[in-house]
């Protein structure tokens, strides 16, 4: 390499350098920052800073606001930080999602949330002959319909569920038994277990079960679940699946660097909470449920 490709090199790596320092300053700031303030918290001139800008502009990856001139990350940057997410969690999930599929034989699935509709991001099949591979990784379906992404929409806010019901009403109605009635009454369903059960509804003789993975907040960052033909998931191994998939749902929250005591979001934190968790073949188990560590046990 010449001595002016070298310093050719040096200038891209010092203006990559500067861009990435522009664009954290500009993540403390959500109500955007002044250029001012940009180039006092880079250290950089306030020219190099103008066009560094304006060249991010033009990309996608940052907004100037027209009134107040503040500079703030832009719609491009969330697309990539959104991408980055879901191959992340994919990542993450796969070693689990295999211990999954060798432990129950059934195929699994990783989900994550993609504006009103959840995207499967990892799948693993097991052994067992009969394989559910009707969502393939990289295939969108609304939220709400099917396990990992019904676990997904459950733990949402009340009045998000009700825009996302509004929003996917057309695409809803090409799968029958999702109209927002139903799905309003398989959402308290699922936050009444801890866990989502499909039994059928989306494709006949395929019954599945999923498990949200929530942030400190308690919102859901992505979903596990299990598909097997519905023979598989009946009384008392259905149980025993969704006691696999919780515990592979907690290791995976811990390697996230999430606390698993915020997974089970109960409406009264403060007392013990006793539901029934209805599953063909299974006479209704009480199962009492301490919310502060979200283990459960059969009565």
């Amino acid at each position: 390499m010449t001595e002016e490709a070298d310093e050719k090199a040096e200038v891209t790596v010092k203006t990559v350098d500067r861009v990435a320092r522009l664009l954290r300053t500009l993540a403390t700031h959500g109500e955007g920052a002044m250029l001012s303030a940009v180039a006092r918290e880079t250290e950089l001139g306030k020219g190099t800073v103008h066009r560094l800008l304006a060249a991010l502009i033009e990309a996608g990856l940052v907004f100037q606001y027209v009134d107040s001139r503040r500079y703030r990350l832009g719609a491009g940057l969330g697309l990539l930080a959104h991408a980055a997410h879901q191959h992340e969690f994919a990542s993450l999930a796969r070693p689990f999602l295999i211990r999954l599929a060798e432990e129950t034989q059934d195929t699994v699935f990783a989900s994550v949330r993609e504006g009103v509709a959840a995207v499967c991001v990892a799948r693993e099949a097991g052994s067992f002959p009969v394989r559910a591979l009707s969502l393939g990784v990289g295939q969108f379906r609304p939220l709400g319909v099917g396990s990992g992404s019904l676990a997904l929409l459950a733990f949402l806010a009340d009045d998000e569920i009700d825009q996302i019901g509004s929003k996917n009403a057309a695409w809803l109605a090409r799968y029958p038994g999702h109209d927002r009635t139903a799905l309003r009454g398989m959402v308290a369903d699922t936050r009444r277990n801890g866990f989502s059960f499909v039994d059928g509804q989306v494709v006949r003789g395929m019954s599945a079960i999923g498990v949200p993975i929530l942030n400190e907040e308690g919102c859901p960052v992505g979903a596990l679940s299990l598909a097997a033909i519905s023979e598989r998931v009946r009384g008392r191994r259905a149980v025993e699946l969704v006691r696999a998939l919780r515990a592979q749902a907690r290791h995976l929250s811990k390697s996230m660097g999430l606390e698993w005591q915020g997974q089970q979001r109960q409406a009264s934190a403060q007392q013990k909470c006793k539901v029934r968790v209805a599953i063909p073949g299974l006479a209704a188990k009480r199962l009492e449920r301490e919310p502060s560590n979200g283990r459960r046990r059969e009565r």
